[in-house]
């Protein structure tokens, strides 16, 4: 006779189990250590009865070689227990496990969000914080991300990337004890934008569309948003330099600027009065040779930073 273990997750609603789960469930006896188990109501509402017990592995096992025992919930540590009680027998029961729930790939961000609302509702500081006060942060974290990318370090990577979202899953947090009214809003609202925004501006991929290549899907993506652009402004669509962030590192701000300017036909030379052989003019100019050359000027200009950097380094 077996004895089953019930596996669930609790980042699935309670109540939504596996066919097979409440099959053994309703067959029974069933066997719980958690007496606010988040199923327990719906198994009540099901008329299936479950006792409430602290976990004896030994006395489970034994159990089960007489008849079917079903525990609901059982760790890994609780896991190991059962084993070691069971193969101590001459004769031990089949151990099955059986899923009742399991985690969807992105389910760990439910968990991001339960630990950042406990932050910010018990944590001094992270109650005080506002939107200005985490802006460093979002741009150190940023800056740290990009810098494990340059290295190569994959592990780093990961690390930071979680970093980084912290600070998106902070400021929906910080947004939330906001009313609607005043500009409020959660990380769904944040998720949902996103999602619409990505669907709207890949037709060819959630409609009809058919594109050819990368540089086509390229160009509708700036065709759908300059149209986005336009009706958000009430028809006018604007300049095509209109949204770049002016606060960005100078080289990335002017290869932006070049970037689109380009893409709608505008020249790329300098207004007159800006002094054609001043440094800030010349740059420029490199920026937009960059450019031409298929090249990142501030991705250029890291890479060389970074190799005086290690050279400094190196010197006794």
């Amino acid at each position: 006779m077996p004895l089953i273990l019930v596996t669930t997750s609790p980042r699935v609603a309670p109540g939504l189990l596996s066919h097979r789960a409440w099959q053994v469930l309703a067959a029974g006896p069933v066997r719980t250590a958690s007496p606010d188990h988040p199923h327990l109501p719906f198994l009540a509402e099901a008329g299936i009865e479950v006792e409430v017990t602290a976990p004896d592995p030994a006395a489970l096992v034994r159990e089960a070689q007489g008849g079917d025992v079903v525990w609901l919930e059982a760790d890994e540590a609780l896991m190991r227990l059962i084993g070691h009680a069971a193969v101590a027998l001459d004769d031990p029961p089949v151990i099955e496990v059986v899923p009742g729930s399991y985690d969807l790939p992105g389910a760990r961000l439910l968990d991001l969000v339960a630990v950042m609302d406990r932050l910010r509702t018990r944590c001094p500081w992270d109650a005080e914080q506002t939107h200005e006060s985490l802006a460093p942060y979002l741009l150190e974290e940023a800056y740290e991300v990009l810098e494990t990318i340059e290295e190569g370090d994959r592990g780093a990577l990961r690390e930071e990337l979680g970093d980084l979202l912290l600070q998106v899953a902070f400021h929906a947090r910080v947004a939330a004890d906001r009313p609607a009214d005043e500009g409020g809003f959660d990380v769904d609202d944040v998720a949902a934008g996103i999602v619409d925004k990505l669907v709207r501006r890949h037709p060819h991929v959630f409609a009809a569309v058919e594109v050819d290549g990368a540089e086509q899907v390229s160009d509708n993506w700036e065709t759908i948003k300059a149209a986005e652009r336009a009706a958000k402004s009430g028809g006018d669509a604007g300049s095509p330099v209109d949204g770049v962030p002016m606060g960005q590192p100078a080289l990335s701000l002017a290869a932006q600027l070049l970037r689109r300017a380009g893409r709608a036909g505008l020249p790329a030379g300098l207004p007159e009065g800006v002094p054609a052989d001043g440094l800030g003019a010349r740059l420029f100019a490199l920026v937009r040779q960059a450019q031409a050359e298929g090249l990142d000027p501030e991705a250029e200009l890291r890479a060389v930073a970074r190799a005086y950097r290690d050279m400094v380094r190196r010197r006794p």
